[in-house]
């Protein structure tokens, strides 16, 4: 694939206006990554609140992350580990209240599943624990109560000029230590220094060994606008800024319009589009076929090239919870006989003749592993097939070789 991985804004780029994925969109995320595209979620909102999203577009299913308080942490969803995470000292949190309180503000931060706030009734903050899934403590005492190292600390207020005031005071006062920035008209956000999307996105690529050229990221906001120009595919939302617009190298449609799903199907889906196998006809028609029994989808058809997915559970796993090597097989079997057929001349059709492979690892319950069927001899009478099967973090799993003989029809 030419992109091999997805980094998206959530809030008026991922949801609607109304706080959905749209079914197109979701369908488009899903499908890009049984292609093997990893799909990051970089948003403002805390772990908590984009991991419901995550699991929901399957990124615990095909090795996705979470990139969440606009770059203070970084969560790879299938294992739940902390990839990346920058936190602020406790120390400060006595300063920050004072200056919230002198200015009438509400503060707040963020713990797990609960927001630590001076006010509880406040509008915003009420909407932010709806927004995330979140409950509300309140703690006269802000500073005392917030004894650990929060990602991120949140002054809230409706005089936008009072909390540009303090945003410029801050910066002086705190240049080299937090980093302050209005994030909203009535939000100032307080994160530890240098942490924003691009750069922690920039720790994510370095980790998993790949290039800025190869990924395409897509935001609405101003504060997406540095992981745009950092990727090799910068899409604006339609709705976006016309500032935000200007720094990215396409937009899209609008949020209401399906712009994520628009971008992606011009970005990496258009060679499936331009052919004329009908995936999702082969995929009903499977369905209470072998390949349907097992799980398989196909997933991407082109002359040389094949893939499918196929689900590690009940169906397709030994009774100690790791894919059985015969469904590996099937598997291998089922995305070069489609090979054959695509290549087959009007007058010719395929059978099987042989099939031979090596288990290298094991892919366990639960997980989604991926063939890639390519072609290395076509003959007259002949089709050779090398099949790679991988998990959804792309490990090997098996290498197949697959023969096909070719014959006319009678």
């Amino acid at each position: 694939m030419k992109y091999k991985m997805i980094v998206l804004d959530v809030d008026g780029t991922l949801l609607t206006d109304e706080q959905t994925i749209s079914a197109r969109t979701r369908a488009t995320l899903v499908k890009v990554q049984q292609m093997g595209v990893r799909v990051v979620l970089a948003s403002g909102r805390p772990t908590h609140g984009v991991m419901p999203l995550a699991r929901a577009l399957e990124l615990d299913k095909n090795g996705g992350f979470v990139l969440s308080y606009n770059g203070a942490q970084i969560i790879h969803v299938p294992t739940g580990e902390r990839v990346f995470e920058r936190r602020i000292d406790p120390q400060f949190m006595a300063y920050l209240e004072r200056g919230a309180r002198k200015r009438g503000f509400t503060i707040f931060t963020y713990r797990e599943d609960r927001i630590v706030t001076s006010n509880a009734q406040n509008a915003h903050v009420q909407h932010e624990a709806k927004l995330s899934g979140m409950r509300v403590e309140e703690a006269a005492n802000w500073a005392d109560a917030v004894d650990f190292s929060p990602c991120k600390v949140m002054l809230v207020s409706d005089d936008e000029a009072a909390l540009v005031g303090l945003e410029e005071h801050w910066r002086r006062r705190l240049a080299g230590v937090l980093d302050v920035l209005r994030s909203e008209d009535y939000y100032l956000e307080v994160v530890s220094e240098s942490v924003d999307k691009s750069n922690t996105l920039t720790v994510l690529l370095e980790k998993e060994g790949i290039d800025p050229t190869d990924v395409v990221a897509i935001g609405d906001g101003v504060r997406d606008v540095p992981m745009l120009q950092l990727a090799g595919l910068g899409v604006a939302m339609g709705n976006a800024q016309d500032s935000v617009k200007a720094c990215a190298d396409v937009v899209t449609l609008t949020n209401a319009e399906d712009g994520v799903a628009v971008a992606l199907e011009k970005a990496i889906l258009a060679e499936i589009r331009d052919t004329a196998i009908p995936l999702d006809k082969l995929n009903e028609s499977g369905r209470h076929a072998l390949m349907g029994n097992l799980g398989i989808q196909y997933t991407y058809a082109a002359k040389g090239r094949v893939e499918a997915t196929m689900p590690v559970d009940e169906r397709t796993r030994q009774p100690f919870g790791i894919l059985h090597g015969g469904a590996s097989l099937a598997l291998a079997e089922t995305v070069a006989g489609l090979g054959s057929m695509i290549l087959c001349q009007p007058d010719e059709m395929m059978v099987g003749m042989q099939v031979s492979g090596n288990h290298v690892s094991s892919a366990h319950e639960g997980d989604t592993v991926r063939a890639v069927a390519t072609v290395i001899h076509q003959g007259r009478s002949s089709h050779v097939w090398d099949v790679n099967i991988y998990t959804s973090t792309d490990k090997l799993v098996s290498s197949v070789r697959v023969v096909n003989s070719v014959m006319k029809k009678r």
